[in-house]
């Protein structure tokens, strides 16, 4: 057959796959993950005080998962997304925990740049990594390209962030950071967020020809909270208190207008038609902002670091032109073990073998499909966790909670209840957690049990032993 005839049948084909899927059969696709940003702190989930209008556009687009959960801290959350396995398989059970990840030999993790570059995709981790440095950079983990800071809460170097806070202390004021293993000074005028988006953008814009997976992980919005660039002078006989929440305010919008600065970018890189756009909290709402996060008046019961809803429920969503309806409200029970399966089907990446993976494809539930590969996610922090259903939860320690009135309020169930309801829900729950047996994994051997930091007078002795002289 001549070569012309040839090759219109090759764009007919061509034609036909990218009707198919909405799109080209190799989507972009951008994974941003906010920091310390809870359910109640987006205006799409009907927060009170907080309003989010490029944020809830984004989401509007797509499809706004409503119980979603991860893990209660940032670090071991970020190892489950990363991995696509429960922390009891990967160590991950602490903020500590998380340097012991294998990363060499035959029982080395693989995270999701590895899998995606199998199926062609160029990678790069931009922002906060500090947490699972000690296990290795974001290079050492298969992204292509890395800016990476060590720490939470990074906005100002120390010179310009310390006048900003109240008795002139930020905690880990950062004054450099990290460009594909080379360290740059944070300057004076620099707002860190700032850097990031003007670098992720650069990187997107460089890899057009070809697709690409950017795991954009903010800044906002950690604390210490400080102004960001749009911040209004302190009205005067302001309180500290008044500044903290104000600031607070002014992060969530600076935080909302880089999303939107980000899509407005790739409209103009004419990436979006062919990019897949996901959104999500890293853990709850932090202490001192979870009593402002409300919705319809009401407190989301727990915060970060609790085991309670408000400590591993969080904002999530997708967006996929072409693919994905818009305007989409999806109730079923997801956990973000689901992120790198989802991620490799869209890519047409091969799963990695040899190991359990506990994610399930979310996919189909973003074409479309009302149900769900799973009926229950799982959280677990030190030697804490629970299976959630829709309406119910049972913890390691056999308790049964009532969700019903959830995320505001979860009522322990009696043990020797006769409902019919709650002893069906008990026994599924509990066979769950009889198949992960979670019990039997990496556990929380030296921890207080917050899942934050290990054992402190381990910590003493061991800095004593580094500090002897030989």
């Amino acid at each position: 057959m001549p070569l012309r005839p040839v090759l219109a049948l090759l764009a007919i084909f061509s034609a036909g796959l990218s009707s198919l899927f909405g799109a080209s059969a190799k989507p972009n696709i951008v994974y941003i993950l906010a920091d310390d940003l809870g359910f109640a702190e987006l205006s799409c989930n009907g927060s009170d005080r907080y309003k989010t209008p490029n944020i809830d556009a984004l989401a509007n687009s797509g499809v706004r998962f409503t119980r979603f959960y991860t893990v209660p801290l940032c670090g071991p959350s970020r190892a489950l997304i990363l991995t696509g396995r429960y922390g009891f398989r990967t160590g991950a059970v602490t903020q500590d925990a998380c340097k012991t990840i294998i990363r060499t030999g035959e029982k080395a993790e693989q995270m999701i740049p590895t899998v995606l570059k199998k199926a062609g995709y160029a990678t790069a981790m931009i922002g906060k990594w500090g947490q699972l440095s000690p296990s290795g950079d974001p290079s050492d983990w298969g992204f292509d390209h890395e800016l990476y800071y060590k720490g939470s809460g990074m906005y100002w170097n120390s010179k310009v962030a310390q006048p900003m806070s109240e008795g002139g202390v930020v905690r880990g004021d950062p004054d450099t950071y990290v460009v594909d293993g080379k360290t740059i000074k944070v300057k004076d005028d620099e707002y860190i967020p700032d850097l990031l988006h003007k670098d992720a953008t650069a990187w997107m814009e460089a890899r057009k020809g070809a697709p690409f997976f950017l795991y954009y992980s903010l800044s906002h919005v950690h604390g210490e909270i400080l102004p960001t660039p749009d911040s209004a002078p302190a009205p005067k006989g302001e309180t500290e208190e008044a500044k903290r929440k104000r600031h607070y305010v002014d992060n969530i919008l600076y935080m909302d207008k880089l999303v939107g600065k980000l899509v407005a970018e790739l409209d103009r890189l004419k990436l979006r038609d062919n990019t897949v756009i996901m959104f999500m909290g890293d853990n709850g709402s932090a202490k001192a902002n979870a009593p402002d996060a409300t919705i319809g008046g009401r407190r989301v019961e727990g915060e970060k670091g609790s085991m309670k809803e408000g400590g591993g429920l969080v904002p999530f969503f997708a967006t996929w032109p072409g693919v994905m309806a818009s305007g989409k409200v999806n109730a079923n029970v997801s956990d973000a073990s689901d992120l790198l399966p989802t991620f490799a089907e869209i890519a047409g990446a091969p799963m990695p073998t040899g190991r359990v993976i506990d994610g399930r494809s979310l996919v189909s539930q973003l074409k479309g499909d009302a149900k769900s590969p799973r009926t229950w996610a799982f959280c677990q922090l030190s030697n804490n966790y629970y299976v959630r259903e829709a309406g119910w939860k049972l913890d390691q320690s056999g308790t049964l909670y009532d969700m019903k009135d959830a995320p505001f309020k979860e009522v322990a169930v009696a043990a020797d209840t006769k409902d019919e309801a709650a002893v069906a829900a008990r026994a599924r729950l509990a066979a769950a957690l009889t198949g992960l047996n979670p019990a039997a994994g990496y556990k929380d051997e030296v921890g207080d049990g917050s899942g934050r930091s290990g054992n402190k007078e381990e910590k003493k002795k061991k800095t004593k032993k580094v500090k002897e002289p030989k």
